[in-house]
């Protein structure tokens, strides 16, 4: 039997995206595109398209981006509240968390939302208004380990490219925005509509992976600096094989404690950072270099190439031939 479709809203969603000075430019249009886009594709005579969107930042006017383009913002707005509020990210992230009054204006207009999202270091935002704690949340991989650290009642993940937790979702960085807002429409209006605007914009509806597979360095998201000569020694041994007796004898302990202490501290156990680490490493060569396969899983210590493509698909959620295929030069 058919499903049955999914009606139309007579009254558009209002969509209010949250910038402030320095804001990161495609955080705020990324999204805003994508409902732009939805309410192209669903024009029906008589009926209000399905989003109503708007730009808001402190006492209005322009505000100049992260990028250096100005864009036209409404005051911030009181009494009833958006169906979505939106709160980009940038490096101008620390100082509107700073701002006792925004934030208290940010509160109230979550509570009158329907739902909250960030995007990218906007998480910052929404954690320093206590909007994330006791929930899931994520940001660009390079600003994972700082937002764990900063606010310990939330449980950060550092690969998806977003997460919903309830009415709050967060998204990685940038571009993932554009992932978020996918969702989003998804939600509201169901998988095809979503599916149509993903197709105008050239987009994956849901790309392939995790946000992992985009970061530099996986091995600087296991450990704070304590463990870093350890990881060091790790690396430049990858191609022989490491027993758990070999690196608590680097780190100065009995396996017992080590694994213990380093489970702990970094949240993966010994054999897990092992294989992020080889990962890391092939996943390198796999992109700046044209070795073969199967020389690179011997010198990145994968015993056979199905033990690297499995720690791969763990890892990055992608195989080794397919990173080489988006990545390699």
């Amino acid at each position: 039997m058919s499903k049955t479709p999914r009606i139309l809203p007579i009254v558009p969603r209002t969509v209010e995206v949250l910038a402030y000075p320095a804001a990161q430019l495609l955080d705020v249009t990324g999204p805003l595109q994508v409902f732009a886009t939805v309410n192209q594709l669903r024009t029906t005579p008589g009926l209000a398209p399905p989003y109503a969107t708007r730009v808001v930042a402190q006492g209005g006017g322009g505000v100049t981006s992260s990028a250096g383009l100005c864009l036209l913002a409404d005051p911030l707005p009181e009494g009833a509240g958006p169906d979505t509020l939106l709160v980009a990210g940038g490096p101008g992230v620390g100082a509107a968390a700073a701002d006792a009054g925004l934030l208290a204006w940010l509160r109230a207009r979550a509570e009158a939302a329907r739902r909250v999202a960030s995007v990218c270091t906007g998480a910052f935002l929404l954690a320093e208004a206590g909007l994330l704690d006791g929930r899931r949340a994520t940001t660009h991989w390079a600003h994972c380990a700082a937002l764990a650290r900063r606010y310990p009642a939330i449980r950060v993940e550092p690969d998806p490219i977003f997460v919903r937790d309830g009415a709050v979702w967060s998204s990685a960085g940038v571009t993932a925005g554009i992932d978020l807002a996918l969702a989003l429409v998804e939600a509201d209006l169901g998988r095809t509509v979503a599916l149509a605007a993903a197709r105008q914009l050239v987009m994956f509806l849901k790309r392939p992976g995790g946000q992992a597979q985009f970061s530099a360095a996986l091995s600087s998201q296991l450990a704070e600096d304590r463990w870093g000569a350890l990881h060091a020694w790790m690396t430049a041994r990858l191609a022989a094989p490491i027993r758990l007796e070999a690196m608590a004898a680097e780190a100065g302990m009995s396996p017992r404690s080590f694994s213990r202490h380093y489970t702990a501290e970094t949240g993966t156990t010994p054999a897990r950072a092992l294989e992020r680490l080889r990962v890391e490493a092939a996943a390198r060569l796999l992109a700046e270099t044209r070795l073969p396969v199967k020389r690179i899983c011997r010198r990145c210590g994968f015993a056979a190439e199905e033990t690297m493509r499995r720690a791969f698909l763990r890892v990055l959620a992608v195989g080794p031939r397919e990173y080489r295929a988006r990545f390699g030069g």
